[in-house]
């Protein structure tokens, strides 16, 4: 039997698409830099850019960590260090962007998806570790309709 993507897969592939895509959009504006020597404005845009990518960083490394955990690459101890940690601050939470006309729609759209995922990954975070706080070991099978492992055959 084959084995049900997980929330964890599902948010995991999505994580890697956003981040191909947004490695694919700012490389694609860098090659397009013709456009108006405007310092103020390439600076505001290029921080839009840092914020994409900071929370695609937060984003892969958590779940890079949690199916690091799941599959016993690393303790519950290693997991809850700080390097494992979602560190983005305010730059990371904030969700503003994708209303700022300014900025290109391309870039206003990878704003407010990237922030969407961290968000979910900050709810994933704070569910796993209350679990892992109560000395238990998160399931993402518990939720309607997702199958971790298939189950055995007798």
């Amino acid at each position: 039997m084959a084995k049900t993507a997980t929330l964890l897969d599902r948010t995991f592939d999505e994580g890697v698409a956003l981040t191909m895509e947004a490695r694919n959009y700012i490389a694609y504006q860098e090659q397009g830099s013709e456009q108006e020597q405007n310092l103020p404005h390439n600076l505001h845009v290029g921080y839009h850019h840092t914020r994409v990518s900071a929370r695609l960083i937060q984003a892969m490394t958590w779940l890079l960590a949690m199916k690091a955990l799941l599959s016993g690459e690393i303790s519950p101890e290693e997991f809850d260090s700080p390097q494992y940690s979602l560190v983005g601050g305010e730059e990371c939470e904030n969700p503003t962007g994708p209303e700022l006309e300014e900025l290109p729609t391309g870039l206003r759209s990878l704003l407010e998806r990237t922030q969407l995922l961290y968000a979910r990954i900050m709810r994933l975070d704070a569910m796993v570790r209350e679990k892992l706080d109560a000395g238990e070991v998160p399931n993402f099978g518990m939720i309607s309709g997702v199958q971790i492992i298939d189950p055995p055959t007798d």
